[in-house]
């Protein structure tokens, strides 16, 4: 189940786009983290690359965009709750 997903944290670094596609199936698109061990859809390991939300919508279907609007909204959600675990560390 996607609740139970683990992920690996990328950290932005300047000019490196925040979202992480994989290039195996192209439908999985995650906000500046990449699942592990592997794509939940398909299984491919260290198959991802760093794109803008715009290249995404480029050439992204619209699921695939929505997917990657969504993980930005969910991160930006979840940042005041990871802190404070992070700071009491």
């Amino acid at each position: 189940m996607s609740d139970t997903q683990s992920f690996w944290s990328v950290p932005q670094r300047d000019g490196e786009p925040p979202f992480w596609v994989c290039m195996s199936c192209l439908s999985e698109a995650f906000y500046r983290k990449v699942p592990m061990p592997d794509c939940p859809n398909c299984h491919g390991v260290s198959t991802y690359e760093a794109f803008a939300i715009e290249a995404i919508a480029d050439w992204g279907t619209e699921d695939l965009v929505a997917k990657a609007k969504a993980s930005e909204q969910a991160a930006n959600v979840e940042p005041a709750s990871a802190s404070s675990v992070e700071s009491s560390t």
